[in-house]
């Protein structure tokens, strides 16, 4: 395959809420360009996109998965991303690499809350967004119901560019607005029969277009000057008034579609053609690894090679596979470039075009492109790989904390080992998911966005890596922390028949306010303390913080202050002063008033309006403080804040009061003190506990 230029490149992501028909509207467009034979189906797994056994199983997109096609002598990659909120990250990480977003709408449901967020996000990137208004084939699909919703919330650089033709079930085709055509569809091959607008809907029509002339006309000043002067702009000047405002995201426009009758897909390729390109979308910011300055890096297929790594999974036949995009020079099958995570060089073995799980060997990938290498050595996601010549760093995509966690042990004993390396190389696959062992519990402990998101990971390592493990109650991470300020001496005195042991400190600690986390002030003067031991004392104190007085939890926002102390010219030594130091806190910690505290939740619930009042109901019961509401269309919206340890049966009961159709979202806002009443019990949990070990 020749080497494709990145002006004739255009990369978007689809992205959406859950149940949208995204991934039925990439197999639409795969199967009209011909990339696709057949027109696939998510319900019977016949996808290009959601091949994943998990996908099929609960029929929704799990991982962002690549697709390309060629339509009018360009490429297009599709990057099909979930939306289920337990997956958003997937998206949300895509928006990096991509010169567009294709926001696909249900046309029933309208806008809903992740249509929003990914929308936002979109435009806070300056990524422009183009939407799909899918499923107008459906009964209560309207259209200008859609477009009124999408410009409440989103203003008026919402603008259609075609209009339906027909409604619900007679829905046949689209009125091109442009063009100024109708486009009959018949069959599934995607591709319209233009015909005149129908008499009833030239005025519509023609109202829609002088809104279209206006907000594409702005976009340049040639354009302007001559549409005020005549009130006309020929097809073409319409065409390229459209593309420098979607560029410069003041216009998103908006097509109607039905993906899984295949209609409309025609015009919404050409439509993919009016997004920026990457030379249109012009150099992307990074950092020298040289000096630390600030570079940009423009999409020259000959200037040093640079890549971002936004992707990893692993391939059952090629081991780990990396999703790249490269935004300078090209690569080809042998190509060494240096890992700015690692320092390490890498040399690119396969190049990869992806379409879907299939695989097609290239020998070479130019700036502008998205591809997949196999088999590199030590790279991962975030990671950017460059010319050693020019090494630089792409910004990474934070992931947010983990929202919950569950504690897991193997089904078969001596299968620990096998889990542990499992879940090492899913997390590698998948960022979003945390593995770690707690001291405190002896647990290992598995953490994610959501439940619905530990319950794949568990599949997927039972599958994989045929283990299979157990899912405890999930595991609250309380901390502790104190109220007033307290001072102690910790004095560690142990002679035997040789050399003794001595130490010999006095700390004061104070709280600090909430979500400060941990200060250590040095107030020795006149050698008190010898310098050299003074990080002793720190070290034993800091091992003593994690497992507080209350009930064995991490202590948090305290100031300690290191301020005299003692010590003998032979015996003292630093293990001597670190025992020294977790003495002293610790008396000075039962004298601070010490308390338990509890992590607290944003949440984000989503259901019908008639479950309004059930759902508000039960999060009062769960100690939820409301934080606001609105409504979006047939669904409502609730935010409020709630203690973790309250949401860790939520899911179930959501499902169970909304009929299943109700979904949460939520993230770690703060810590606040335990009510008495409450702590006790936890406490008596973890004496409990700890008189069992």
């Amino acid at each position: 395959m020749a080497l494709v230029g990145p002006d004739r490149i255009r990369n978007i992501a689809v992205v959406g809420h859950r149940g949208a028909g995204k991934t039925s509207l990439v197999e639409a467009l795969l199967y009209t360009t011909g990339a696709k034979n057949r027109l696939g189906s998510v319900m019977d797994g016949t996808a290009t996109t959601d091949h994943d056994e998990d996908e099929i199983k609960r029929q929704m997109t799990i991982a962002a998965a690549l697709a390309h096609v060629d339509w009018g002598g360009h490429k297009i990659n599709l990057l099909d991303t979930p939306g289920e909120a337990s997956f958003i990250n997937e998206a949300l990480g895509t928006l990096a690499v991509v010169e567009a977003a294709l926001v696909v709408v249900n046309a029933v449901a309208k806008v809903e809350v992740q249509t929003e967020r990914l929308w936002k996000r979109a435009r806070d990137m300056a990524v422009p967004r183009l939407a799909v208004v899918n499923m107008m084939d459906r009964e209560r699909a309207d259209f200008s119901d859609v477009m009124d919703a999408l410009q409440a919330r989103f203003g008026d650089e919402v603008v259609a560019v075609a209009l339906p033709l027909g409604r619900e079930a007679q829905f046949e085709g689209v009125i091109d607005l442009v063009a100024m055509k109708a486009c009959s569809y018949s069959g599934a091959t995607g591709k319209g029969a233009e015909r005149p607008i129908p008499d009833e809907l030239v005025s519509a029509a023609e109202k829609a277009r002088e809104v279209l002339l206006d907000r594409a006309a702005e976009a340049d000043d040639t354009l302007l000057e001559k549409y005020l002067e005549t009130g006309e702009l020929t097809s073409d000047e319409l065409l390229a008034g459209l593309r420098a405002a979607v560029a410069a995201g003041t216009l998103s426009p908006v097509i109607p579609v039905a993906a899984t009758k295949n209609i409309g897909s025609d015009r919404l390729l050409e439509l993919l053609l009016s997004v920026p390109s990457p030379v249109a979308r012009g150099p992307r910011k990074a950092t020298s690894m040289t000096d630390g300055s600030e570079v940009e890096i423009a999409p020259e297929v000959g200037a040093p090679a640079s890549l971002f790594v936004f992707k990893t999974i692993y391939d059952q036949f090629a081991g780990r596979v990396n999703l790249v995009r490269i935004f300078s020079g090209k690569i080809a099958t042998d190509t060494q470039l240096v890992n700015d995570r690692t320092g390490d060089k890498e040399r690119t073995g396969n190049i990869l075009l992806m379409q879907g799980k299939e695989t097609k060997a290239i020998e070479e990938a130019g700036a502008g492109d998205i591809v997949a290498l196999a088999k590199l050595k030590d790279t991962g996601t975030g990671d950017t790989l460059s010319d050693p010549a020019r090494p630089v760093r792409f910004p990474r995509y934070e992931f947010p904390p983990a929202a919950i966690s569950f504690a897991i042990s193997p089904k078969t004993r001596g299968d620990e080992e096998k889990v542990s390396n499992g879940l090492k190389r899913l997390s590698e696959e998948d960022p979003a998911m945390e593995v770690r062992f707690d001291p405190q519990t002896k647990e290992m402990l598995i953490s994610g966005t959501s439940q619905v998101h530990v319950e794949v990971i568990l599949d997927r390592l039972k599958r994989r890596f045929g283990v299979e493990v157990e899912l405890h109650p999930p595991q609250v991470p309380y901390r502790e922390t104190i109220r007033k300020k307290a001072t102690a001496q910790g004095r560690h005195k142990k002679q035997t028949g040789g050399r003794g042991q001595f130490g010999d400190c006095w700390i004061e600690i104070e709280p600090l306010p909430r979500g400060a986390g941990y200060q250590f002030e040095d107030a020795i003067f006149g050698g008190a303390i010898p310098r050299n031991f003074i990080p002793a004392v720190e070290k034993g104190i800091l091992e003593a913080m994690e497992h507080g007085v209350v009930a064995g939890y991490p202590v948090v926002d305290v100031k300690v202050k290191l301020y005299d102390g003692s010590y003998h010219p032979v015996d003292s030594s630093e293990l001597a002063f670190k025992l020294a130091g977790a003495l002293a806190w610790n008396k000075a910690m039962t004298e601070a008033s010490p308390v338990l505290l509890e992590p607290v939740m944003n949440v984000e619930v989503i259901a019908p309006e008639e479950n309004m009042g059930d759902i508000m109901g039960d999060l009062s019961s769960r100690r939820g403080r409301p934080q606001g509401s609105e409504s979006m269309g047939e669904m409502h919206v609730i935010r409020a804040q709630v203690p973790l340890a309250e949401m860790l049966t939520y899911a179930a009961q959501l499902r169970s009061m909304t009929g299943g159709r109700g979904s949460f979202t939520m993230e770690f806002d703060h810590y606040e003190e335990v009510p008495p009443h409450l702590a006790e019990k936890i406490i008596a949990e973890a004496k409990a506990r700890k008189a069992a070990e």
